[in-house]
């Protein structure tokens, strides 16, 4: 009888673990080059972080891919010069892409997050337009914070979470054949789970 009671107490606590493994959700994103985990931060940017899950846990992501690529070498000399690579599913499911909602744009000067190395950013136009598509910042990229300089609107971009394992993989990405900002051919995305 004592072993019983040990035994469930000891699985609850696996159970309760596992349930509560990180503070923050992570989330994998899958490709054809390894994985890279995410940690998100919804204290500091709620309304970023409940879009992303929600097209996270719809399957939005399945075979989407990471379709552009900043490197020094392939923008103007004029331009303020960053590195990052953007996926979504603007290259595969475009019409899907279109018909979301815009997101609320949450600047990093409300969020007081910054676009540091691995940070994850959602991708727009004008404030308010992000949806689906996001970049990855690999190294530090101050020109996509609140006056930065990136968008002529001074607004920034909308951080939302950091790579937490799997940088290596973001860089392997960011140096395969392009052709101007576009990678060719571009690099599949399986699929962007929670874990």
């Amino acid at each position: 009888m004592i072993c019983r009671i040990i035994f469930f107490i000891f699985f609850a606590a696996v159970i309760s673990c596992t349930h509560q493994r990180y503070k923050n959700p992570h989330i994998k994103i899958e490709t054809s080059y390894g994985d890279i985990e995410v940690e998100l931060f919804p204290d500091n940017a709620p309304q970023s972080v409940h879009a992303f899950l929600q097209y996270v846990d719809s399957g939005l992501y399945r075979n989407s891919s990471f379709y552009r690529v900043l490197k020094e070498e392939n923008q103007p000399s004029a331009a303020l010069k960053s590195e990052v690579i953007q996926g979504g599913i603007w290259q595969t499911n475009y019409k899907k892409g279109i018909s979301l909602p815009g997101i609320p744009h949450e600047t990093t000067k409300q969020t007081g997050l910054s676009h540091t190395n691995g940070t994850i950013s959602l991708a727009r136009t004008t404030p308010g337009t992000a949806s689906s598509e996001f970049f990855i910042c690999v190294g530090d990229q101050p020109v996509y914070d609140f006056g930065g300089g990136a968008n002529p609107d001074g607004q920034g971009y909308a951080a939302f979470g950091k790579v937490v394992s799997g940088m290596k993989v973001v860089k392997e990405i960011h140096q395969q054949p392009e052709n101007g900002e576009a990678f060719y051919p571009v690099i599949k995305i399986i699929n962007i789970v929670r874990i």
